[in-house]
């Protein structure tokens, strides 16, 4: 007899456990249903990420109720989009998303597979550019050298084209080799060979400083300028042969 209703009660118990776990199931899919996310505001314009990328990012990422959705994962898949630097997402009472997003800023093209761009501040980060925007982008300068230079070269840029300035010149592209040895495009065609960065003594920029207080008299006089400029010496620079 006590063995008979020891098994009822565990019978009793089982039913009620599977009862309990039916109902719930039941309550979380009315849950669900009560509190969809009907829709994601953008309250940012966009300029490279279409709203086409954006839809592509949060597909299978919008699972859950207006209250339960992880904001982290959806704002993770937008920050996944090349051309986001950085996402913001809210709820917005009763069924709304609001997502602010903030688009990576190119300064500068980094190196020549027109693909990888380096950000204000001093970044690199690989996108393609939509077919109608390469034009607006054109006129940036090329930076080109080893990982984890891309900041020192826009910082060296940004301060070049300060140095230039008066002489009516600019740096287009600066190009930094495995072995640290730099060189600058001018907007003019001429190449500086600057060197590494201290050399006898002497630091690039010190030398760029030299090559800028003696272009005036030295070389914009010239009848044609020449191709290059080598300035990796201790006490002046020697000039190539004429472009032609």
């Amino acid at each position: 007899m006590w063995r008979q209703t020891r098994l009822l009660d565990a019978l009793t118990a089982l039913c009620l456990t599977g009862a309990l776990a039916m109902l719930a199931a039941l309550l979380t899919i009315a849950w669900l249903r009560i509190l969809p996310v009907q829709s994601v505001a953008l309250s940012t314009p966009l300029v490279r990420v279409t709203p086409a990328d954006i839809a592509e990012a949060l597909q299978d990422r919008l699972s859950g109720n207006f209250l339960t959705i992880s904001l982290g994962r959806v704002r993770s898949s937008l920050e996944s989009l090349p051309w986001v630097r950085h996402a913001n997402v809210r709820r917005v009472w009763p069924n709304q998303l609001v997502v602010v997003l903030t688009e990576q800023q190119p300064v500068a093209q980094w190196g020549n597979s027109g693909q990888e761009w380096v950000n204000a501040e001093g970044d690199v980060f690989a996108a393609n550019l939509p077919a109608g925007l390469k034009s607006s982008l054109s006129g940036l300068p090329r930076l080109s050298g080893p990982p984890r230079t891309s900041a020192y070269l826009l910082g060296y840029y940004a301060e070049s084209r300060q140095m230039l300035a008066p002489l009516q010149l600019s740096p287009v592209a600066l190009t930094l080799s495995d072995r640290l040895s730099l060189e600058m495009l001018l907007s003019n065609g001429m190449v500086l060979k600057l060197g590494r960065d201290e050399m006898d003594g002497v630091s690039s920029m010190q030398r760029l400083n030299r090559f800028i207080a003696a272009y005036p008299r030295f070389v914009a006089g010239r009848q044609k300028l020449p191709a290059s400029v080598d300035l990796r010496y201790s006490n002046g620079f020697a000039l190539s042969p004429n472009r032609k």
